[in-house]
């Protein structure tokens, strides 16, 4: 019951933060954004014509009612129809979020475990060489574009010149065989780049909580290492740890990877995106947008409620 009232008193306070996101981002994207009537319309339209197809667009309307529209499109997830291929928008995004989802999961889960077991390696050896070693691979693995990642994965295992493995594009999956030899390349070169960032800022926690006094009590008092680093350290690092992972399922849910989905051309949410910004859909545009707002509304949530599940002293007040 604690919870219950809890998330609800949350999400009506993260009322306000949907309603601010997305009016930025109404303001920038429609209302400052491109007129789709000469557009539509062609060289030398009549006046006429003009406004005719204004009002079928709804530029006649006043700012303030255009907004309220979009605010309630967001409640309803009835979002209208894509302005480049006229398919419904919720049924846009139902038929490529779960191919974002499919995609970007095994990247995203291994991406932060094997950060934070290799953290939890270079801290264990802080100083030495297995700690110089991953945080000389981490920075590396910083430093080299995500682009660059994906290009140098692909001609490895993909290409012709390296060892042809996998599938260079597509995403025709029709059984898990299928999914492992679509999802191999995209979740290497996610995971490639995800480490680097990932180590260094877990290890950086890590470290922090193994200077607290409760640790070095515990060492005097002779606990064992494997229960020190999972009992005092791990455990007590959960909180930075949680708000790192969970603020990113949004993005992982509904703006997919654009540059994975672009590049090897898997028609997830990622990509509708990336087409829908070139093309200036502005449907697509206004669902991905709000939608992400909305999500990062109930990420907020969700840490709160892990936080009280891994340190009982947190209080849902």
């Amino acid at each position: 019951m604690e919870i219950l009232q809890y998330s609800v008193r949350k999400l009506i306070a993260g009322i306000p933060l949907v309603l601010g996101v997305t009016f930025i981002s109404f303001l920038l994207m429609v209302y400052f954004g491109p007129d789709k009537t000469y557009e539509l319309l062609g060289k030398n339209p009549t006046p006429e014509q003009i406004e005719e197809v204004r009002r079928e667009l709804g530029y006649d309307q006043p700012f303030l009612t255009r907004y309220a529209l979009y605010v309630q499109e967001i409640a309803t997830l009835n979002f209208g129809s894509s302005e480049s291929s006229g398919e419904l928008v919720s049924s846009l995004l139902a038929r490529t979020i779960p191919v974002s989802i499919a995609l970007i999961t095994p990247g995203f889960v291994l991406g932060n475990l094997l950060g934070v077991l290799f953290a939890l390696i270079a801290a264990y050896h802080r100083g030495s060489w297995a700690d110089k070693f991953i945080m000389g691979a981490s920075a590396v693995g910083m430093s080299i574009s995500f682009l660059i990642a994906i290009i140098a994965f692909q001609i490895i295992f993909s290409s012709n010149f390296g060892l042809g493995l996998f599938p260079v594009r597509g995403w025709n999956v029709h059984s898990f065989g299928d999914y492992l030899s679509y999802v191999t390349v995209p979740t290497l070169a996610t995971v490639f780049v995800a480490l680097g960032y990932n180590t260094r800022f877990y290890r950086a926690v890590i470290v922090e909580e193994m200077t607290r006094d409760h640790v070095r009590t515990a060492k005097a008092f002779g606990t064992p290492p494997a229960r020190l680093f999972y009992k005092n350290i791990l455990k007590n690092s959960m909180i930075p740890i949680i708000t790192r992972v969970v603020f990113s399922i949004p993005f992982v849910v509904i703006s997919g990877s654009l540059l994975i989905e672009s590049y090897f051309g898997i028609p997830g949410v990622g990509k509708v995106t990336f087409d829908a910004i070139t093309s200036g859909d502005q449907p697509v545009l206004k669902a991905v947008v709000g939608l992400t707002a909305a999500l990062f509304v109930l990420a907020q949530l969700l840490t709160d409620i892990l936080y009280r599940a891994v340190d009982p002293r947190v209080s849902l007040t």
